[in-house]
């Protein structure tokens, strides 16, 4: 199964996560199938920002968002 889903990224104690679409099998910072957008947590308020285009692209091919992504993609718009 496909899965939007969030990918860790920067330093230690300063992370910064990438909105991927990736096989539900492969690990969290692994292989993925297109980054679709990022969001950062550190940033007051928090900064998302996405290609809704994309998101409704996978999302009509059977893509599932995880909880926190479809959370995320509902406070930004693009669900």
């Amino acid at each position: 199964m496909v899965k939007i889903r969030l990918r860790r990224m920067g330093a230690k104690k300063n992370p910064y996560y990438r909105i991927v679409v990736a096989d539900s099998r492969s690990p969290r910072d692994g292989r993925c199938i297109e980054e679709i957008g990022t969001y950062d947590p550190l940033k007051t308020p928090s900064e998302t920002t996405v290609n809704a285009e994309r998101i409704k692209y996978w999302i009509g091919n059977g893509a599932q968002p995880t909880d926190t992504v479809r959370a995320l993609l509902k406070k930004a718009g693009a669900l």
